[in-house]
């Protein structure tokens, strides 16, 4: 009986999707790495026959998630965030690298990446913080709690050398928007990589001129007061002409970016210890943040070519159209867009994709298997694997929002979240919208860790459902 209820409380639409999205990924791998000699499907000895086998244990281990009491995933929490937490000590120890990265556990033949395990540690744990007892995202006690939860992980996973990996966990930032966190703080995220990237592209004091005119606008857009506008703008516009001047019609030999960088940094503190002083609170944090914005775009030159390893600079150069490097750094991504285009709108057919048949693309079946589909099932197959993600997605926010319990809905939106990471990253790589940095992409790229660890985050979040009714508070 207890057995029936629990099938019948189950969320099966999204039981049917992942399953559909593993099966599309197995033909998609055996297409990827299609052997003549070895033909069948559930040959063991190659990658198509693995995948089929760790399938059987997704499931298995999707099934045995669902007769484990929902208390135990909020009771042990901490636990087992602190136990991901050792795992991802393990290879720093004792493993070799990796493509350069000390990431993964090897148990005989079988390789686990712990980082896998700590996404949905890390969820749980998040859930578990939030969801205390007078819990307020927005103090500075929970800043620092939050922080310390999240930059464990990410800093470890760094040390490993796993840059992708790390990335992941910064999207937790969206669940805590969800549960109070002020837009302010995703405002200035998308603004802090917007001026990387301004700052990359308009090197030489554009990019300041670029910065100051965004603040212009938005000075206008928050205070609504035209005669400020106009004044900040004549400010800003003789702060660029008169070096301009000086140095073309004059014949000076002025460094332009370091006089803009001078001039905007003194009218930005000007106008901050104005508005202070005046207590002009909103006036005084735009340009407190402009004077911040100032000197985070100074520090990405040192950042990009310091911090950065040569081979993440390569990919993200080849990504803005800094440099074309078609033959190296860009080759992979070059021969994706060049499968999927050639795709068409109904693909040339199962196991017809030349690109994919003569292995121009490396890691097909793996971070790159969506050219694969993209090949071989044109148009009409890509949009379809992606209309199954986005109603994954729906499915899952739509899930999360019913919860009577805020551990499971914390929990339900990080999942949603991590998922869609992978999706938009992996799809963004093959089709040079991002650089190219290893994300799988869920249930359908080769490897048993990662559908493993997606098959647990999702099949917690989908028993935390089943029980929701159960829940008081």
């Amino acid at each position: 009986m207890r057995q029936t209820n629990i099938l019948a409380k189950l969320d099966w639409i999204s039981i049917l999707i992942y399953v559909l999205l593993m099966l599309i990924g197995w033909v998609n791998i055996y297409a990827a790495v299609y052997n003549a000699e070895h033909h069948s499907i559930f040959d063991m000895t190659q990658r198509y026959g693995k995948q089929l086998m760790w399938i059987c244990a997704a499931l298995v281990l999707f099934f045995a998630v669902m007769l484990i009491d929902s208390r135990f995933f909020t009771t042990f929490a901490y636990y087992i965030y602190g136990f991901a937490i050792f795992l991802l000590l393990i290879p720093l120890l004792t493993s070799a690298s990796v493509k350069g990265a000390k990431a993964w556990i090897k148990i005989g033949s079988f390789a686990l990446q712990p980082a896998e395990i700590a996404k949905f540690a890390t969820n749980l744990a998040l859930a578990k913080l939030i969801s205390q007892y007078n819990f307020n995202v927005n103090t500075f006690k929970s800043y620092l709690q939050v922080g310390l939860l999240l930059g464990l992980p990410i800093g470890i996973i760094l040390l490993q050398n796993d840059t992708g990996s790390s990335l992941v966990f910064f999207v937790f930032i969206l669940v805590l928007y969800r549960e109070g966190l002020p837009g302010i703080y995703l405002f200035i995220g998308f603004l802090m990589a917007l001026i990387f990237v301004v700052t990359l592209l308009y090197p030489g004091g554009i990019n300041l001129l670029i910065l100051g005119v965004l603040y212009a606008i938005i000075y206008l857009a928050v205070r609504k007061n035209y005669k400020h506008f106009i004044t900040f703008s004549v400010g800003l516009s003789l702060l660029f002409y008169i070096p301009y001047y000086m140095n073309q019609a004059m014949g000076y030999d002025l460094n332009l970016g370091h006089i803009m960088l001078l001039g905007l940094s003194c009218y930005a503190m000007f106008f901050s210890l104005r508005a202070i002083f005046h207590n002009y609170l909103k006036k005084s944090i735009l340009f407190l943040s402009l004077l911040g914005c100032i000197l985070f775009s100074t520090s990405v030159d040192y950042v990009f070519h310091n911090i950065l390893k040569a081979h993440q600079r390569a990919r993200i150069e080849e990504l803005l159209g800094i440099s074309n490097d078609p033959l190296g750094i860009g080759y992979n991504v070059k021969q994706s867009k060049i499968a999927i285009g050639s795709g068409g709108v109904q693909g040339k057919g199962f196991l017809n994709g030349t690109q994919t048949k003569f292995n121009f693309v490396p890691e097909q079946s793996t971070d790159f298997i969506f050219c694969t589909i993209g090949e071989e099932w044109g148009f009409i197959g890509t949009s379809f694997v992606i209309l199954l993600f986005f109603l994954l997605f729906i499915r899952l926010i739509f899930l999360a929002e019913r919860q009577r319990s805020c551990f499971s809905r914390v929990y339900g939106y990080g999942v949603a979240c991590i998922l869609f990471f992978h999706f938009a990253v992996n799809i963004g790589m093959t089709i040079g919208l991002a650089p190219v940095i290893g994300i799988p992409l869920p249930f359908i790229s080769y490897g048993g860790s990662s559908l493993w660890s997606f098959t647990i985050l999702l099949s917690i979040f989908l028993k935390l459902d089943s029980n929701r009714m159960d829940v008081l508070w």
